[in-house]
């Protein structure tokens, strides 16, 4: 399973030219579009100051690192392999009816 993610958004949310608040979100894909084995999700989260979360700064001064390190990576990471397991690696498989069944007498 080859998972790629990338930042797709960072929105800051600014005071006083500091950002406060970031949203962020990031896009996993499982293999290739094309592939049969292809799946995608996009995680978001929203990380804020004044719950510790980060210091307050310049929109400027926060790097892509930075910003990654604000989500919860490990935790998506852990999700987005249950759903590929579930939707790609062993998908739920419909019971077929037997329709030529006769209740027993």
């Amino acid at each position: 399973m080859a998972v790629t993610k990338t930042m797709t958004k960072a929105t800051p949310y600014e005071t006083s030219g500091k950002a406060q608040e970031w949203h962020l979100e990031m896009k996993y894909e499982n293999d290739s579009e094309g592939d049969a084995t292809y799946y995608t999700n996009t995680f978001s989260h929203r990380s804020v100051a004044a719950n510790g979360d980060f210091t307050a700064a310049a929109k400027g001064t926060f790097s892509k690192a930075d910003l990654t390190a604000l989500c919860p990576v490990s935790q998506w990471d852990v999700v987005f392999a249950s759903q590929v397991d579930s939707v790609i690696t062993n998908p739920k498989v419909d019971p077929t009816p037997d329709e030529s069944f006769s209740v027993p007498s």
